[in-house]
């Protein structure tokens, strides 16, 4: 079966972001499988309003349906009662990478708990700073782009970085727990 022009566009420039999307996901809701059903179901909604595209860059367009999905989502667990922890052994990406990275035992040892400390200090973030770090620093959005993902003013996205830096400092560094 011949795919349709619209399949074929929506794959070629939404697809290739579906990474980053369960990434932020994955960031936000603090759980794989709970970032796997919103981005599906961003990527349903993301081919259903395809048409309203029209010359944006499709990541931050992408990305900003995950945002939401992610809370609406939120909102539900919130309403319901129910949360999931974040564990940075299971949910690290960096922590299977520092596994499996050649080298000597110390080294990989060194890294792994330096990975863990980092995912732990995001994961302890309030989302809002949480969102900005994760879009800023390992999605390398402009700022901008976040700005239209998080639907906020390019200020304020500055602001919640500085802020969401200096608390992440303040954990790794000046070893504080904010929690």
């Amino acid at each position: 079966m011949a795919l349709s022009e619209k399949t074929r566009q929506f794959e070629a420039l939404v697809v290739p972001h579906v990474d980053a999307a369960y990434n932020l996901a994955r960031w936000l809701l603090r759980d794989e499988h709970s970032a796997s059903d919103a981005v599906q179901d961003a990527c349903l909604r993301a081919l259903r309003f395809f048409d309203n595209l029209k010359g944006q860059d499709a990541r931050p367009w992408l990305l900003a349906i995950v945002r939401n999905c992610c809370y609406s989502m939120l909102s539900e667990r919130h309403k319901s009662g129910e949360s999931v922890e974040f564990d940075e052994e299971r949910d690290s990406e960096f922590a299977a990478s520092a596994i499996s990275d050649s080298g000597n035992p110390e080294t990989r040892l060194s890294r792994k708990m330096d990975s863990a400390r980092l995912d732990d200090a995001i994961a302890r973030l309030p989302a809002v700073y949480r969102e900005v770090i994760v879009l800023r620093e390992m999605e390398e959005l402009a700022y901008e782009e976040v700005a239209q993902i998080a639907n906020i003013p390019v200020g304020t996205v500055m602001s919640r970085l500085s802020r969401a830096r200096a608390l992440l400092r303040a954990r790794l560094v000046e070893g504080k727990d904010w929690s």
